[in-house]
Parts: structure tokens; sequence; C-alpha cells
């Protein structure tokens, strides 16, 4: 069973169990968060579709914890000046698992 959300302008396909980064949000670990926007289930009667959403189904997950992504730098440089400059920056995210699919 499995079941397609949506959440912070992305889509995520998502199953029981399954861990998942997804935008930080201020929430601490082990409490329960609840997506309502789900765009599609499915499961032993078939694939429902939403038209956005399916009506009366949600998706609920426990959360982990905030975690640290990749680093990634940017260089900036101005040929023949001398010139370059190095940043790098770290996104935080929240790490996520499934808990329950209802459909």
């Amino acid at each position: 069973m499995y079941a397609i959300i949506a959440d912070g302008g992305r889509q995520y396909k998502v199953e029981e169990g399954q861990e998942l980064e997804i935008d930080y949000r201020e929430i601490s670990s082990g409490e329960e968060l609840t997506f309502e926007q789900v765009l599609a289930v499915s499961g032993e009667e078939g694939l429902k579709l939403g038209q956005p959403t399916v009506d009366g189904a949600r998706v609920t997950a426990q959360v982990l914890g905030p975690i640290k992504g990749e680093k990634i730098f940017v260089q900036k440089l101005r040929r023949r000046k001398n010139s370059r400059r190095r940043t790098g920056h770290r996104q935080i995210y929240t790490r996520i698992r499934i808990s329950k699919i209802s459909a």
C-alpha cells in the first residue's frame, strides 16, 4: 500500500515504515504529523485518485528529529580582478517515519 502526498510544493510517494526528509518544521521529535493533502492512495481495492485530493484520506507520520543536508559550496569569481569568494550552505530538514496510511 502506498500513497502520494503533497507537502511544501513537492509530491512524495510514501509507504508505511518509510523514512524521508521534508522541509524543516519546529516540531520536537516523537510527535505525530498528519498530512491531509493525499493525491492518490493504492490499496487492496485498487488505486484511488483524487481531484485534486482523496476525500477522507490521511497519512500520519512520526517525527524523528531535525537533520542537516549535504554541504553545498557556492563559488563566485571575477576574472582578472583577483576577487574570489567561497561560501557554504547546509539545509535543515525534518526526518519523519510514515506510520499509517488511511483511505
